[in-house]
Order: C-alpha cells, then structure tokens, then sequence
C-alpha cells in the first residue's frame, strides 16, 4: 500500500503523527508492506531564511500571548512527543524557511534515502535546536545520509526540486488540506492530524482487507 504524508518540518504534530504511524504499522504486521512517500508544506512559507528566532518568541508573537505561555504551549506538545519517545527541546527550537529542507529531501529521495533524510530533519528542528533552513546543517544533513556533498550543494545552490516542492503544496489544496500532518491511504482514506495510534491501525486494516495485503 502507498501512503503520502504531507508534513512540514518544523510541524511537531509532524513527528509525533509519523511516529504513530510507524507504531500502527509494526502493531498491524504492515511495516514492509507500505511505501511511505513524504510531501512537501510549509506552514509558514515568508519566514525569513537565516531568522534562527527561538520558536517561543516566534509563538509569543504570532498569537499574541506571553513568553511564559508560549513556552507552557511548547511544553504540552513535548509531554505528547514523549509518549511515542521523542524528546522535544523546546527551549532550542529554531524558525527556519523549510523549502530548502523539503527540496533536499526530494534529492534524497530520488536516492532511496528520503525516509532518513525526513527523519532527520526532523530530529534536527525539534530534538537537537539545528536551524534547517541552515545550508552547512543541510549539508551535514545530506553527507550522513550517504548523499554526496557535492551534489547537495548543487541543490542547495540552485532552484532545483523547487517545482516538485510546489506540485506538492498545489496538490495539498487540490485536495483539501487545511493543516499538516495529512496522511493518505491508497489514495482513498485520508486521515488528518496526529490521531491516536488506534485510527492508524485501523486505516491500515481495512485497505490491507480491500486490497488483499496479507500481514507479515
């Protein structure tokens, strides 16, 4: 079965609905029978490459509340990501402009490395305070997962992948999406958000039946 994730990476309900997923998928004996295909959106495409403002400012900001409870709204999503064993260090988070992160990723998934990559960017952004939109981060980024530096740089320093990018957040309207992680099944069930483990499962189940895919 084919699923597309469209997810942002600097999104936290990003990493903790990919980490459900995988946990349904091992629950339901599907691991190796789904193509997990990642798609491109950015929740904030005018943030400035190179800001590098902590992300509680940036929340304090943007919904016009204090530091403090932006910081308390921070730390909700952490005590949620530490249920599937993510440890967000919210004091560390960067803004960052994702289209380079997300055009990387395309390079790497021409490669076979676009799951590791993602994951990566991910770990980056939220566990380990890197600013992803940083091109010595996306590089580092791309050199440990096995992609030559060389050709990193080439992507990073051109607009290449930028229409993939683009194709993939037209479609995102195209087909409703209001707010990311958006998950679709086989192109026929779609699940929105980080639901619980259990709605994953399920999913899973029935196009697994419709389809035929036999457990492992």
């Amino acid at each position: 079965m084919k699923i597309e994730i469209w997810s942002d990476y600097v999104c936290p309900f990003c990493y903790i609905g990919k980490r459900r997923l995988e946990e349904a998928l091992r629950a339901t004996d599907l691991e190796g029978k789904a193509e997990v295909v990642f798609k491109a959106y950015q929740l904030d495409p005018n943030t400035p490459v190179g800001a590098g403002s902590p992300v509680p400012e940036d929340l304090s900001k943007k919904y016009g509340i204090s530091l403090d409870e932006a910081k308390n709204m921070l730390e909700n999503v952490a005590a949620q990501a530490k249920t599937v064993g993510l440890d967000f260090d919210v004091e560390s988070m960067k803004g960052a402009n994702t289209l380079n992160a997300h055009r990387l990723a395309k390079l790497a998934e021409t490669e076979g490395k676009g799951d590791a990559v993602s994951e990566r960017l991910l770990q980056g952004h939220f566990v380990k305070g890197e600013a992803v939109d940083n091109e010595a981060t996306l590089l580092a980024i791309a050199e440990e997962a096995g992609i030559p530096k060389e050709r990193a740089e080439q992507i990073l320093q051109s607009d290449e992948f930028a229409d993939d990018v683009n194709r993939d957040i037209e479609e995102a309207g195209q087909i409703g999406v209001k707010g990311v992680p958006f998950f679709v099944i086989n192109r026929k069930y779609a699940i929105s958000g980080a639901q619980p483990v259990e709605a994953f499962a399920e999913a899973l189940k029935k196009v697994a039946d419709e389809e035929g895919i036999q457990p492992n």
